[in-house]
């Protein structure tokens, strides 16, 4: 069934599974309106152009007619666990408002992702949340599809970046009791298409939906599967003193994500979280979950080619427009050291420096340091930046530059290198040209590092005041070129 110039609200655009959900949506000819606090954390999405943006908060009621007029059917996709420990009470009035503003408007549905679990169990305090909310949105009398899913395994979902980073980092992890409980994760394209799918029904149900991927498995299972994927040799000794306290700010130190965010999520492991109605298999006849190995294989083809559409952090990501900002990070497993700079000067022109980077022209700060750096390489059996590059001025896909690889290259935009250097892990430097609304440019320059094991760990840290000193150079270059090189002068802020 085609779209039938339906108009669809999506909440939480600017989270893992809102910010995949748009694009899908978009391609099925749907026309979408996102609905966010700030219309500048979207910024930078392929997208943004082709939907219709509007600023509000589904905490204050007052802004959600605006967002809902000419709209047949609704996404929510929020939740505030972040938020603190008040996060159930957010939650619930979030969701009575949104359902009280959908029923005003004459919308002919919600689908809302929650939670797995059994609500007749002692659930956790996040579980509880996520199910009492498909529960007020119910309240409203519009028809509301509750999808409840478990694990997400897909690049750069949250649970899975747990696993991820623990299994990489830890070549033996003392875990709780928990890691044999059951769970059924679920891959996100198999997800994705579960929440499109009820498009295709002509009407919403109103009904609780229960998915998960093709595989029961518990905890233990998940971390000895990724490892097995990895070609990681790992060991797990479940101790039962391990409270969820101390596990969350275990996961603190150990990945990138914070105790606040990882409590509640560790205290729903004491809860099973599998399918126990299977009513999906009825409704969506056509979507055959796949295992939970086939989405790691997946998962990890997708990190490999640098295919990240979201991450659970994105939604954390605040753009500052008007200073040099800085940002160090995991995203996906990556370690990602964001920078970005507002330049006078056009896209076109600051794309036009950047894509001139390496070969005879240097690299505009600290020249002899990268090369210091391409004769180490070669002197360990690596390329070294004998290569340089096959035009001065001009860069396809596929081209050799210095001890890189362009691997994607978008014109008056963005080019994308792989390093071929020797590294303990992958390395990738993406320059961006963002044109803003004032006329100026936002220059992004982003350096992700995968590391291999705990040597790959060491190796970033070891040399990270280098890195800082080189890349805050290089953009500040970038910068200053490109002013210099257009016809106007303004100072960069």
């Amino acid at each position: 069934m085609g779209s039938g110039g339906k108009t669809i609200l999506i909440t939480g655009s600017t989270g893992y599974i809102g910010g995949r959900l748009v694009p899908k949506l978009l391609a099925s000819g749907y026309n979408v309106k996102v609905f966010v606090r700030d219309a500048g954390r979207l910024v930078g999405r392929d997208w943004i152009d082709k939907v219709e943006v509007i600023e509000g908060d589904v905490l204050d009621p007052h802004t959600l007619p605006l967002a809902m007029d000419g709209v047949q059917y609704a996404y929510y996709l929020i939740h505030s666990m972040g938020s603190g420990t008040n996060f159930h009470d957010l939650d619930v009035e979030a969701a009575r408002n949104f359902g009280g503003a959908a029923k005003e408007a004459g919308l002919q549905g919600i689908i809302y992702l929650g939670g797995l679990g059994d609500p007749a169990s002692d659930l956790s305090q996040h579980l509880a949340s996520r199910q009492e909310t498909g529960e007020m949105l119910r309240e409203s009398n519009v028809p509301v599809i509750e999808f409840r899913a478990s694990v997400v395994v897909g690049a750069g979902s949250l649970s899975f970046e747990i696993v991820r980073n623990l299994v990489e980092r830890l070549p033996i992890m003392v875990c709780p009791s928990w890691v044999y409980t059951k769970t059924q994760p679920i891959a996100i394209d198999d997800l994705l298409d579960y929440l499109i799918a009820p498009m295709n029904l002509g009407t919403i149900p109103d009904c609780v939906v229960e998915v998960g991927g093709s595989d029961v498995v518990n905890y233990r299972d998940i971390m000895l599967g990724y490892a097995k994927a990895r070609g990681l040799r790992r060991f797990l000794l479940p101790i039962p003193i391990l409270t969820p306290r101390l596990s969350s700010y275990w996961v603190h130190l150990v990945t990138p994500i914070s105790s606040r965010i990882a409590r509640p999520l560790i205290e729903g492991l004491r809860n099973e979280v599998i399918v126990r109605d299977f009513s999906a298999r009825g409704l969506f006849p056509d979507i055959k979950p796949m295992s939970y190995m086939d989405a790691v294989e997946r998962t990890l083809l997708d990190l490999e080619a640098g295919n990240i559409e979201t991450s659970w952090s994105d939604a954390l990501w605040n753009i500052e427009r008007d200073v040099t900002t800085l940002s160090v990070g995991m995203q996906s497993g990556f370690i990602v050291e964001r920078r970005t700079r507002t330049i006078s000067a056009t896209p076109e022109s600051v794309y036009a420096v950047f894509a001139r980077i390496g070969g005879n022209l240097g690299w505009y700060h600290a020249t002899w340091l990268w090369r210091l750096r391409g004769f180490i390489d070669r002197f360990i059996g690596g390329v070294g930046l004998r290569r340089g590059r096959r035009h001065p001025t001009q860069l396809r896909v596929g081209d050799a530059l210095d001890f890189w690889r362009v691997e994607d290259v978008e014109s008056n935009r963005m080019i994308r290198l792989r390093a071929e250097m020797k590294v303990p892990g992958k390395a990738w430097l993406q320059f961006t040209a963002i044109p803003q609304v004032n006329g100026t440019t936002l220059l992004e320059q982003v350096a992700i590092f995968v590391p291999k094991g705990l040597f790959g760990l060491l190796y970033w840290y070891a040399l990270y005041p280098l890195h800082k000193w080189v890349f805050s150079g290089l953009i500040s270059q970038i910068a200053k070129k490109s002013d210099l090189e257009s016809d106007i002068h303004f100072p960069v802020s």
